[in-house]
This record gives C-alpha cells, sequence and structure tokens, in this order.
C-alpha cells in the first residue's frame, strides 16, 4: 500500500472506551513509530470532519485516517494503512488485505460499531 511513511491523522471516537483501548494499544506496539501518527478525536468536531470530506455519522462508524499527502483512506484501507507502520503488525496489515479476509472483516467490524452506537454491545 502506497504512503506507508509520513504522517498519519487517526481520526478516532475519544468517547468509546474500545477506541480508547484500541488506541493505547496501538501506542504501546508503535513505539517511537508512534511519532508519526497524530489522533484526533472526533467528539464534537463535526465542522472540522466536514471540512476534511468525511460525514460525521460515518467517521463513527468505520475508522478514518488521513495521509501524509492529505487523501483519507477508511474502514479496512484505513486499518491496513496505520498497520502497516509497524513491524509486528505488517502481517496482519497483509492479511486484512486478502480479498477473501477483508469483506469478512469488514462485515464483523460494522456489525460490532452497530452494536455498540445502539447500546447493545
Amino acid at each position: 500500500m502506497k504512503n506507508a511513511s509520513g504522517k498519519l491523522v487517526v481520526y478516532y471516537d475519544g468517547s468509546c472506551p474500545a477506541c480508547i483501548k484500541d488506541r493505547r494499544w496501538y501506542e504501546k506496539l508503535a513505539g517511537k513509530t508512534n511519532e508519526s501518527v497524530e489522533w484526533l478525536d472526533i467528539t464534537g468536531r463535526d465542522d472540522i470532519l466536514r471540512q476534511e470530506g468525511i460525514d460525521p455519522d460515518s467517521a463513527l462508524r468505520e475508522l478514518h485516517v488521513k495521509d501524509s499527502e492529505g487523501a483519507i483512506h477508511r474502514e479496512m484501507d484505513a486499518y491496513i494503512l496505520l498497520m502497516s507502520r509497524i513491524p509486528v503488525l505488517k502481517p496482519l496489515a497483509w492479511l486484512i488485505g486478502l480479498p477473501v479476509i477483508r469483506p469478512l472483516l469488514a462485515r464483523l467490524y460494522h456489525s460490532w460499531v452497530d452494536r455498540r452506537l445502539t447500546g447493545q454491545g
């Protein structure tokens, strides 16, 4: 995947305990690599999201990452880009990108997010 270097901006839901936990897990694994990642809590920042061309509801439902060239990556592309920064996660990034795995994980992820947003999970 291109844009594997340079600064990334990760838009995450700071009001979601699981999202905060995932961020901390990533930061722990990333070590110094994490210095090239900026985490932006999207809570109450609908105007900023719209300026970036991101629908606020979509930002709650799927991960969005802006690469160093300003391109926005979403859903599995965002995870692959983020994970490809960390040597230990590169194999997982590759696995997520496989044609059979990718759509299955996307469905599971959306199901989990839907349950979280409706208070059922």
